[in-house]
């Protein structure tokens, strides 16, 4: 099986040993996106549903570099540190996809990296 990396220059360079994605096979796993605009690489937060649309639109960026769409999204994890917050997140995250929405957890977290409120990683079938 072939394995590729996947770093797009539209979404944020990683903060750690890590890269953006890994494309194994048919296989891609996208590691946890925060809301960093790759841009300016300034935080977008000035509320959680900014956070949480920039985060959409990097893993969108991801999910193109390796010729794919939301529609390829089989799984879906969303770290939250306010579980009451949920619905804010949740209403953001739902406007990315068409239909056939994936598998997915939420997992409220005490904190997360940049101390940010939302974080999200994906795996997508090609």
């Amino acid at each position: 099986m072939n394995k590729e990396i996947i770093n797009n220059p539209g979404a944020p360079a990683p903060i750690g040993p890590y890269n953006q994605a890994v494309l194994a096979g048919n296989m891609l796993f996208i590691s946890g996106q925060i809301c960093i605009d790759p841009t300016t690489g300034a935080m977008k937060n000035k509320d959680i549903q900014e956070e949480t649309h920039q985060v959409m639109h990097n893993l969108k960026a991801i999910l193109q570099a390796a010729g794919m769409g939301f529609n390829n999204v089989v799984k879906t994890t969303i770290f939250i540190t306010d579980m009451n917050r949920f619905a804010e997140v949740n209403e953001v995250y739902g406007k990315y996809f068409d239909s056939d929405f994936p598998a997915r957890e939420t997992v409220q977290v005490s904190a997360l990296p940049k101390f940010v409120n939302v974080e999200i990683s994906m795996v997508a079938f090609k």
